[in-house]
């Protein structure tokens, strides 16, 4: 009997941590949740070259797991109006906007959200669709994000009302 409830004791335990592990993750998730507007984008404490010094964006996250993020550099009008841009105009146009969208995972214990991306701007990305990056919630609305192959670079988001 006792080796019985040695035993009813470990499945009963495995069980619940699982449980509590997906429960913080879940509380975790919905802070995510809701529109973002890009404070900054560093590396190193500068801003990006290819992004320049106010870059503007947006990061979606919904209680689904669905996001979406848009970032576009700070960069001059473009020259280009008509219904065609010269190769020059569209390689300029592109040059720096980051766009992608697919569904988001959170691993609190980590301190890590996962997007897992579908579709992208730049073709390349669906050779390395997941992106993780390190993230802290400072007070109720900023957000940073970290990405964990290069600590260097830090994106600050606030959270849109």
């Amino acid at each position: 009997m006792t080796a019985f409830r040695s035993i009813s004791l470990l499945i009963c335990l495995s069980w619940v941590a699982p449980t509590a592990e997906a429960q913080g993750n879940a509380d975790v998730a919905t802070r995510f949740v809701g529109t973002w507007r890009l404070v900054s984008f560093e590396l190193g404490g500068q801003p990006l070259p290819t992004t320049g010094a106010q870059p503007t964006g947006r990061i979606y996250y919904d209680a689904a797991g669905n996001m979406a993020a848009q970032i576009v550099p700070d960069r001059p009008r473009s020259k280009w109006s008509g219904a065609q841009p010269t190769p020059d105009e569209a390689r300029e146009t592109v040059l720096g906007y980051v766009a992608y969208f697919g569904t988001y995972t959170v691993d609190a214990g980590e301190r890590t959200v996962t997007h897992h991306r579908a579709g992208a701007l730049n073709p390349n990305w669906a050779e390395s669709p997941i992106l993780v990056r390190r993230y802290e919630f400072v007070g109720d609305d900023r957000l940073v994000l970290v990405p964990v192959d290069n600590p260097r670079m830090r994106l600050t988001w606030e959270r849109l009302r």
